[in-house]
């Protein structure tokens, strides 16, 4: 009865008390669930974290990694954040060292290049505690470039073919050959781990004409549509 004619203002004023606290209740009751709510969503939206991306200069990326175990903590989330920071990158191949990590762990996504090769469409893979166990004596030389050195490219030789033995992520135990670009993004995760970056791999006149340029990079000279640590 929201009308009350011919009552008491006592009355009315007792209709009044208990409309406000009803209303305040009503008020409070929603304010919580909209809490809630919003709470679950930031959740959801932290469920991962973009890494940023060490840049060539850094320390970390002359370590060679150390192996890791099964107890290694959160290694599923680590698996995934850096599945999704190198979707970021827009990159094919992600080693932890990368994300300031020492550790003998790196991911190939050639997802990125299915267009070019649909067989790899969903090719994703992680590899942990990786060992090359075979490298071929037949060699190829094509460009690279490395998310770790921006804006640089060089032609960079590598083995045809590589045996590759790790575990995967679930810690199944395997032993694998790649050939041709497979092979090329393996064998240049793997020099993260071993502490190498392709420009390693170049002749000293290429490092010399590019000095300038590397030199930039470790100085924190840099622009990326992605995030970066020097």
């Amino acid at each position: 009865r929201k009308i009350y004619i011919g009552v008491s203002s006592q009355s009315n004023d007792r209709w009044w008390s208990e409309e406000k606290r009803q209303t305040k209740q009503s008020t409070g009751r929603r304010n919580k669930r909209y809490y809630y709510i919003t709470r679950l969503l930031r959740i959801q939206k932290i469920q991962f974290m973009i890494y940023p991306i060490v840049i060539y200069g850094n320390a970390v990326l002359k370590k060679q990694a150390e192996p890791i175990t099964k107890d290694y903590p959160n290694l599923p989330t680590l698996i995934e954040d850096m599945y999704k920071t190198l979707d970021r990158a827009e990159g094919v191949g992600l080693a932890a060292p990368q994300i300031g990590l020492p550790i003998k762990l790196f991911i190939v996504d050639l997802s990125l290049l299915k267009d070019e090769n649909p067989e790899w469409a969903n090719f994703k893979k992680v590899f942990i505690n990786p060992e090359i166990t075979f490298f071929s004596e037949d060699k190829e030389t094509k460009e690279e470039g490395c998310l770790s050195i921006p804006g640089i490219s060089e032609r960079v030789p590598r083995s045809l073919s590589v045996t590759i033995h790790y575990f995967d992520e679930n810690w199944v135990e395997k032993t694998e050959t790649y050939s041709g670009f497979e092979a090329r993004a393996i064998q240049h995760e793997y020099d993260h781990l071993m502490g190498h970056v392709f420009v390693d791999r170049i002749s000293t006149i290429r490092r010399q004409m590019i000095s300038s340029k590397l030199s930039s990079l470790a100085k924190g000279k840099v622009r990326t549509h992605y995030k970066v640590k020097n």
